[in-house]
C-alpha cells in the first residue's frame, strides 16, 4: 500500500487538523507512561516546524458520547508543552476555529458523533482546519468521525508515525527476510487465533506463551497442573498443529517453566497437579536464543509469562534483552508492538534498540489477522483525497 504522505505538501500558513493517540495510561489525573505522547511528537514538530497551525484531536477512556472531567485532556496538554517546550492552548469549545499556533482539542469522544462515524459531527471537525493528518495507527481500524469520516471531507494524509507503522508492518508480513519467527503470548487463544491461522503461513516459527502455551500443550497431551488453559479451543488449537505440520512450519512451545507457588523451575513433564505455569523456564529461553540467532526477522506480541508479578517477568524480560543485541548488531529486523510488550521491553530498558515498536494495540493485531484498517484505507493513494 502507498500512502499519501506530507511529503510535498505545503502546509505554511494552513490549520492542520492531526489525529493523534494521546490515551495515556492515568491515575488521578497523573499521567503513567508517556511513550505514546513521545512517539506523536515527530509530526506535531515537523508540522510547526513548516508554519503550520495545529489542532490536535485525540480521545481518552472511553466516556460514551458524555463528558467526564475524569477522561479530559487537559493534563495531557501540560505534557505536551513540557516535552515540546512550546506554548499549547487547551479549547474545551468545538465551536470555533482555533487560532493559537498548537491547539489541543478535549476528548473527542465527549461527543456521540465521533464513535458512531457520524458525517455530520466529521463535517463540524473539518470547520476548524484546511487538512487533516492521521498519525494515529492504534485507532486506526475504528472507522469513528476523527479516523474515517473526516476523511471524505478535508484533503488527508498519513503522518510520519503512520508512515512507519505501515512501513515496518508491510515488510514483516509482506516481504521479510527469511527465516521469520514470530512470538505470540496472551492469556487467551481466542483472542489470537486469527492472528495465529494468519502468521503460520508467513513464518518458520512461531514461538507460543502465557496461557496460550499452555493450551498447546494440553493439546499436545502434557501437564499443565492447575494452570489456566481453554478446554473449548483445544479442537483449533489441534487444527493449528495440524497446519503447520503441513505447511512445514515449527511451533514452539515451552519445555520448562517457573511454577506457582513458590517459584520452583522444573521441566514441564514433572508439573505437579496442584502447580501454575506462571513463566517460561531458563531452559526454554535457551532454546528461543538459538531460534532467534538463527533468525532474520521476528515480530513480537505479548510477554510470555504473568509479567506484572516478579520474579514471572525473567523470561520476557530476557527475551527483549535478546532481541535487542541482535537487532543493534544489524543482524535481526525486529518488530513489537502492544501495551503489556511495551512495558516489557521499558523494563527491560530496550525500548529503542528495536527495529521498530508498535503503540497500536487492537490495530496491531488486526493487521496481524490481515484485515483491512477503515482509517489506514483512506489514506492509500489509490483513495481520493
Amino acid at each position: 500500500m502507498k500512502l499519501r504522505t506530507l511529503d510535498g505538501v505545503d502546509v505554511a500558513g494552513k490549520i492542520v487538523l492531526l489525529r493523534l493517540d494521546l490515551n495515556l495510561p492515568m491515575k488521578d489525573g497523573v499521567i503513567l507512561d508517556q511513550t505514546r505522547l513521545k512517539l506523536s511528537l515527530k509530526t506535531l514538530q515537523e508540522l510547526h516546524s513548516k508554519g503550520a497551525k495545529v489542532v490536535i484531536m485525540s480521545h481518552l477512556g472511553r466516556p460514551k458520547g458524555r463528558e467526564d472531567p475524569v477522561l479530559s485532556l487537559e493534563p495531557i496538554a501540560q505534557a505536551l508543552e513540557t516535552n515540546l517546550q512550546e506554548p499549547i492552548i487547551f479549547q474545551k469549545e468545538w465551536n470555533h476555529r482555533p487560532h493559537a499556533s498548537i491547539t489541543l482539542l478535549d476528548n473527542i469522544r465527549f461527543h456521540r458523533g465521533e464513535e458512531e462515524n457520524d458525517m455530520l459531527f466529521a463535517a463540524e471537525i473539518a470547520k476548524l482546519g484546511d487538512l487533516y493528518v492521521n498519525d494515529a495507527f492504534s485507532v486506526s481500524h475504528r472507522a469513528h468521525a476523527s479516523v474515517e469520516a473526516i476523511t471524505h471531507i478535508l484533503p488527508s494524509y498519513a503522518g510520519r508515525l503512520m508512515e512507519d507503522e505501515i512501513s515496518a508492518l508491510t515488510k514483516i508480513l509482506d516481504h521479510p527476510e527469511h527465516p521469520v519467527t514470530a512470538i505470540v503470548a496472551g492469556s487467551k487463544i481466542s483472542t489470537k487465533l486469527t492472528v495465529l491461522e494468519n502468521l503460520l503461513d508467513r513464518i518458520d516459527t512461531l514461538i507460543v506463551g502465557g496461557g496460550i502455551a499452555n493450551t498447546f500443550l494440553k493439546a499436545m497431551g502434557l501437564p499443565i497442573g492447575a494452570s489456566i488453559f481453554e478446554r473449548d479451543m483445544l479442537d483449533e488449537t489441534h487444527s493449528i498443529l495440524e497446519k503447520a505440520k503441513t505447511l512445514n512450519k515449527t511451533i514452539f512451545v515451552p519445555r520448562d517453566a517457573n511454577l506457582d507457588p513458590g517459584s520452583r523451575i522444573a521441566e514441564i513433564s514433572a508439573i505437579e497437579s496442584s502447580e501454575k505455569i506462571f513463566d517460561m523456564g531458563p531452559e526454554s529461553v535457551v532454546d528461543i536464543r538459538k531460534i532467534l540467532e538463527a533468525s532474520k526477522t521476528v515480530i513480537w506480541n505479548g510477554p510470555v509469562g504473568v509479567f506484572e508479578i516478579p520474579p514471572y517477568d525473567e523470561s520476557s524480560l530476557e527475551i527483549a534483552r535478546i532481541i535487542a543485541v541482535l537487532t543493534q548488531k544489524g543482524a535481526l529486523y525486529s518488530v513489537a508492538g502492544g501495551g503489556e510488550t511495551i512495558a516489557c521491553l521499558n523494563k527491560a530498558g530496550v525500548m529503542d534498540k528495536f527495529s521498530h515498536v508498535s503503540t497500536a494495540g487492537g490495530a496491531f493485531l488486526e493487521w496481524l489477522e490481515g484485515k483491512k484498517l477503515p482509517g489506514v484505507e483512506r489514506l492509500s493513494t489509490d483513495v481520493s483525497r
